[in-house]
C-alpha cells in the first residue's frame, strides 16, 4: 500500500505507544501484540497526530534530524506503509 504525502495518518483505535528506555514499543490491544521500535519509527510516532499529513511529519523530521528531505520521503513513506499493513497506523476513514 503506497502511502501519498498528503495523508493524514493517526494512530489505529487499539495502538498505544509506550515509551520506554531509550526506544519505544506499539501495543494492539485487540490482538495482545507488541512492535519494538527503534529511534526512528518512534520519533515518527511522536509527529503521528491525526491532523499531520505524511509530508509534514517529513519535514519535522528532517529538521529533528538535520537529514535531506528528499532522502527521509522514500523512506517514511515506506515505513507509514508497513505501520499501516500492521494496523499500527490508520488514514482517514479507515
Amino acid at each position: 500500500m503506497e502511502v501519498a504525502s498528503e495523508t493524514i495518518l493517526r494512530l489505529a483505535d487499539d495502538a498505544s505507544v509506550q515509551h520506554v528506555g531509550d526506544g519505544a514499543v506499539v501495543l494492539l490491544a485487540r490482538s495482545g501484540q507488541l512492535y519494538t521500535c527503534n529511534g526512528t519509527t518512534e520519533a515518527f510516532l511522536d509527529k503521528v497526530d491525526g491532523a499531520r499529513s505524511l509530508d509534514q511529519i517529513v519535514g519535522l523530521l528532517s529538521a529533528e534530524f538535520e537529514v535531506d528531505k528528499d532522502t527521509l520521503d522514500q523512506d517514511m513513506a515506506a515505513l507509514a506503509s508497513d505501520l499501516l499493513s500492521e494496523g499500527i497506523l490508520a488514514a482517514p476513514g479507515a
